[in-house]
């Protein structure tokens, strides 16, 4: 089963993309955007699962050089 997480953007607050992993993204592992913008994630937050579901919200907050 596949982590489908929100791309945040640490300076605005805003989210940028849905991006889906195959696993769980290290914190040290560095990923492209869909603009092709390599990026390190500065945070990783997994958050509680709504009531009567499995899969945890998943949020990455990273700051792209734009």
């Amino acid at each position: 089963m596949g982590i489908t997480a929100t791309i945040m953007n640490t300076s605005t607050g805003q989210p940028i993309q849905k991006m889906a992993f195959g696993r769980m993204p290290k914190p040290w592992a560095s990923f492209n955007l869909a603009t092709g913008e390599l990026v390190t994630p500065d945070r990783i937050d997994v958050g509680k699962p709504a009531p009567g579901k499995f899969a945890a919200p998943v949020t990455i907050w990273v700051t792209p050089k734009v």
